[in-house]
C-alpha cells in the first residue's frame, strides 16, 4: 500500500492502492507512519533533503477506506484523533521541504495530507472539497481550518453543504495550494522542484518552514514574527551553507550547498 524510495537525497512516499483510489485504512496509516520514521532517520543523518508525496493511479487519495467500516461500531475518534492527526503533525514537522502531487480525488484524509505538506502542486483535473454531505458526516483532517482561512465562512459552508468539488485551477486561484499544472505535467514538475530544493540551502528552508508553522499555529504578529526571523538568521550564520552562500555571491559563482550545519 505504501512505498518509500530514496534517490539522490530525494524521497518519494507513494500511496499505492490505485484500485481503491489510495483510500487509507488503519493498516495503511501504520505503513505511512513507518515510512515517515525512516524519512526522519535519514533526514537526521543528512541523507534526505526533500520528500515527494504522491499517489498511484487516478487519484491522490480519496480519504478513509470505509469499505468495511460498520458505522455502529466505528471508533472514529480513534481513527482520526489517534492515528490521522498524529501522522499529519509528523508529516508537517519533517525537517526537510515536502512536496505533494495533487491529482484526481484529494478528499478527507487525502486533503489533510496536502494541508500537512509544505508545497502542493495540483493537476488541473484535481477534485478538492467536502463530499461528506452524502455520508451524513463532516469534513475532517483540517479541512475546516484550511477552507475557512482561505475562502471565508460563506464559501466554506457552500462547499460543505452542496458537496461541490473544486478543480485544481479553482483551488490554486483561491489560494489553497501552490501551483497548478496540466495533469500530464504535474508529477514531473514536482520532482524537478524537489530535486532543486534538495540541492539548495535546506537548513534555511527548514527555518522558514518552522516560522511559517508558528505564524499559522500561534498567530504571531508582525513584530513577534520579525524577532523570530532575526533569531533564525542568527542561527544560520553558524552553518556551512550560510558561509558558502555569501562566498559564492562575493566570488560571482554558483553556490554548492550541503544541507549541513
Amino acid at each position: 500500500m505504501i512505498r518509500f524510495e530514496v534517490d539522490g537525497g530525494v524521497a518519494e512516499l507513494v500511496l499505492d492502492a490505485p484500485d481503491k483510489l489510495n483510500a487509507l485504512d488503519e493498516g495503511a496509516l501504520g505503513e505511512f507512519a513507518a515510512a515517515l520514521a525512516e524519512a526522519e532517520r535519514l533526514a537526521d543523518a543528512g541523507e534526505l533533503r526533500a520528500l515527494v508525496l504522491r499517489g498511484e493511479g487516478r487519484a491522490f487519495c480519496a480519504g478513509r477506506d470505509i469499505s468495511r467500516v460498520d458505522p455502529r461500531e466505528d471508533d472514529v475518534e480513534g481513527y482520526l484523533g489517534g492515528l490521522v492527526e498524529p501522522l499529519l503533525q509528523r508529516l508537517a514537522g519533517l525537517p526537510v521541504p515536502t512536496f505533494a502531487v495533487a491529482h484526481g480525488a484529494c478528499l478527507g484524509v487525502g486533503l489533510g495530507l496536502l494541508i500537512a505538506s509544505d508545497i502542493v502542486y495540483v493537476a488541473d483535473t484535481a477534485k478538492i472539497g467536502s463530499p461528506f454531505a452524502a455520508l451524513g458526516a463532516t469534513l475532517d483532517s483540517g479541512g475546516h481550518a484550511l477552507f475557512f482561512e482561505r475562502l471565508g465562512a460563506h464559501r466554506t459552508m457552500d462547499l460543505i453543504v452542496t458537496g461541490r468539488l473544486m478543480t485544481g485551477e479553482e483551488a490554486v486561484a483561491a489560494g489553497l495550494f501552490s501551483r497548478v499544472f496540466p495533469a500530464e505535467e504535474v508529477l514531473g514538475a514536482t520532482r524537478e522542484a524537489a530535486r532543486a530544493a534538495a540541492s539548495g540551502a535546506t537548513l534555511a528552508f527548514v527555518a522558514s518552514k518552522r516560522l511559517i508553522a508558528a505564524l499559522r499555529d500561534e498567530r504571531l504578529g508582525l513584530w513577534a514574527s520579525m524577532a523570530e526571523e532575526n533569531r533564525a538568521q542568527a542561527a544560520l550564520c553558524d552553518t556551512a551553507d550560510y558561509r558558502e552562500g555569501f562566498a559564492a555571491f562575493q566570488q560571482k559563482r554558483r553556490p554548492e550547498f550541503t544541507g549541513r550545519a
